[in-house]
């Protein structure tokens, strides 16, 4: 039965389950190797274009003191952990493009998985901010100033920085403390603990519960937040009298409720997955956690770039002074 796994592999699957294995082996894409050149083009152009694009908004936002303001601070926030989230899974996918490297070391993944659920909380917790400040902003526009100030921003950010990793620290340390056995094979490029605790041969009632927990209460209960915000907001649109001024108030929400849909629709899609389609084909798992992790770095960027105003003029402005000093040197 070993037979079918590589040689590395075949070193994890000892039946002394007592002694734990620092290793675990990723997967990456199987069944597709006949193809994959072409998926390594696709998530160098998905890397490039998150880490570029996120960097590039980082920079506007940093170099025009137009955008010097609490919601342009917000998109920092956001560009940060989309920054973050791509970083995380960088090592091990390219390494696998690149180095063909399957293993990982037990701490390597956790250091990675820590990483990879930190952030994507950050990013929920940012998009609630962000939902808060369009709420202020479009409901109470003469106090907006006074609610959204800079220093509620920061305090915000702190509380966004810390309270997913705080949460995340027992259920991620005490995987160390489990007994594994069997291939400890991840069907991922990527380390996710909702995967690696089912390697476990204890009982895992505790981390499962936990983990369950997290997510409603940070997760969920962000979503259901952002859903009344939007709610009370399409309530105050719908109340004024010109269709023209509808669209115009509404514009200000579209790029933000864009981010929101791409975020969360792959993270419930994903957890609908891993928790009722145990029994779905594999292709089915992977294709929906790297639509999640991969796809909202990529294109939160675009859709701030296309739709927000300021930063286009920014954009123009940058280009304009690139053209400016191309022809001044030509």
């Amino acid at each position: 039965m070993l037979a079918q796994y590589p040689p590395s592999l075949q070193l994890m699957t000892l039946p002394n389950i007592t002694q734990f294995s620092p290793m675990l082996y990723l997967t990456g894409f199987p069944g597709l190797e006949a193809i994959e050149h072409w998926i390594f083009i696709l998530f160098f152009l998905m890397y490039l274009v998150a880490i570029s694009g996120n960097c590039f908004i980082l920079i506007i936002v940093k170099t025009n003191s137009r955008l010097h303001t609490p919601m342009y601070y917000l998109l920092s926030f956001l560009a940060l952990t989309d920054l973050g989230l791509s970083m995380s899974t960088l090592p091990t996918t390219m390494g696998i493009f690149w180095f063909n490297s399957h293993s990982i070391y037990f701490e390597a993944c956790q250091i990675q998985m820590f990483c990879i659920h930190s952030f994507s909380f950050m990013e929920s917790s940012v998009l609630l901010v962000m939902s808060f400040d369009r709420f202020v902003a479009i409901c109470h526009p003469l106090r907006y100033s006074v609610i959204i100030t800079g220093q509620r921003v920061v305090r915000a950010g702190l509380v966004v920085i810390f309270r997913g990793p705080v949460a995340l620290v027992p259920i991620v340390l005490l995987l160390k403390a489990f007994p594994y056995c069997g291939p400890r094979v991840l069907s991922h490029s990527f380390c996710l603990h909702q995967e690696v605790i089912h390697l476990a041969c204890a009982d895992t009632t505790f981390n499962n519960l936990y983990g369950l927990a997290l997510v409603v209460f940070t997760v969920m209960l962000d979503l259901v937040l952002i859903a009344m915000s939007y709610g009370v907001i399409l309530y105050t649109v719908a109340r004024l009298t010109s269709q023209e001024e509808r669209l115009r108030v509404f514009q200000t929400c579209t790029s933000h409720l864009c981010a929101v849909l791409v975020f969360f629709v792959p993270m419930m899609g994903l957890s609908l997955v891993h928790r009722f389609g145990k029994d779905a084909p594999p292709a089915v798992h992977l294709l929906m956690a790297n639509i999640y992790l991969f796809v909202p770095p990529m294109l939160n960027p675009i859709i701030y770039s296309i739709k927000t105003k300021d930063i286009r003029h920014a954009i123009s402005k940058l280009l304009g002074l690139r053209k400016a000093n191309a022809k001044s040197w030509g």
